[in-house]
């Protein structure tokens, strides 16, 4: 069977768009993969958060895969941190790196673009090499990803093409999984849903917070009895994800015919969401305080992780002559 991977900063409890652009894809593939899926605690250090927060938040996205329906019995699932091959892998591909493939990555180009690339540390610009050790130390075959992050895929691959240049066949060139229709999951501003701006929507809250969340979404100044477009409307692109056809088609109609307005709209998805995720959300609430259970399940996702780790790491100290 072959292997897909992904891996989740731990930087708070996962919004809309980490669930449908990574978590779900890698639900679905659970029975046509063999799924090696991890918490990346290594790449939050580079924001330095406080331990005991990192802690935490570790928690809440193991908590969180769980609850949405990731099976540890069918997947791998693992806390980076755990699987320490990964980290000589990392130091190992980096002497394959050069500084102008480094400097082309998305985080240095940005922070280059606003004049504030001599204030990043070194685990942001030389986080690729971390990535492309996080999934080539796995021999994984596909990597289900979005469209803004390619670029990432393209360079474990151009990584490992330089290592197998040089020190012959060794390592695996993954290929990327992309799903067309979740490419971009509008936040509550209208940019792309990110934890860094702010703008996510967490599926997992409360009623009352998940509501006022929903109801923060930016719209036009179009009054109730307008003509609305449904096209360009964030509300509608967050409900498609989650409606019936059936359900799509009337509410853009109802756009279209105007008299509904878009605190209308914000109910309606808020009633998908609430609908969506009712099971998720009580199971969420049942083994997030159970510590022993989410240690269990990472610590035995870390063992079998380890064990692949172990024979590609071997192999590639053999080829470069470290061992």
């Amino acid at each position: 069977m072959k292997r897909s991977l992904s891996g989740i900063k731990p930087t708070g409890r996962p919004h809309l768009g980490n669930y449908l652009g990574m978590i779900k894809p890698a639900i679905e593939l659970q029975d046509q993969y063999e799924g090696f899926y991890f918490v990346a605690n290594y790449h939050a250090l580079n924001g330095n958060p406080k331990a005991d927060q990192l802690r935490e938040e570790t928690y809440d996205v193991t908590a969180s895969f769980l609850a949405f329906g990731l099976d540890p019995k069918k997947s791998t699932f693992f806390r980076q941190s755990d699987v320490s091959e990964v980290t000589e892998l990392c130091w190992i591909l980096s002497n394959v790196v050069s500084l102008g493939d480094l400097s082309r990555a998305h985080a240095y180009k940005a922070a280059k673009d606003k004049g504030v690339e001599g204030r990043l540390n070194l685990g942001i610009f030389s986080y690729p090499v971390l990535m492309a050790a996080d999934i080539l130390l796995y021999d994984s075959d596909i990597v289900p990803v979005g469209k803004d992050q390619i670029q990432h895929l393209e360079m474990a691959r151009a990584i490992a093409k330089r290592f197998n240049h040089i020190y012959g066949d060794t390592l695996k060139e993954p290929t990327e999984l992309i799903k067309e229709d979740v490419a971009v999951v509008p936040g509550t501003d209208g940019q792309k849903m990110s934890k860094s701006y702010g703008n996510g929507i967490d599926p997992l809250l409360p009623s009352k917070q998940l509501k006022k969340q929903v109801m923060s979404i930016v719209s036009d100044s179009k009054e109730l009895e307008d003509i609305k477009d449904p096209d360009t409307c964030h509300i509608v692109a967050l409900y498609k994800f989650f409606a019936s056809a059936e359900e799509l088609a009337t509410i853009k109609e109802n756009y279209r015919k105007g008299g509904y307005g878009y605190g209308h709209a914000k109910l309606a998805l808020l009633e998908r969401l609430e609908s969506y995720f009712s099971d998720a959300r009580n199971e969420y609430n049942r083994i997030r305080p159970d510590l022993g259970y989410l240690e269990q399940t990472l610590n035995e996702g870390a063992a079998k992780a380890k064990e692949s780790a172990r024979v590609v790491l071997e192999r590639t100290r053999k080829a470069c002559g470290i061992q």
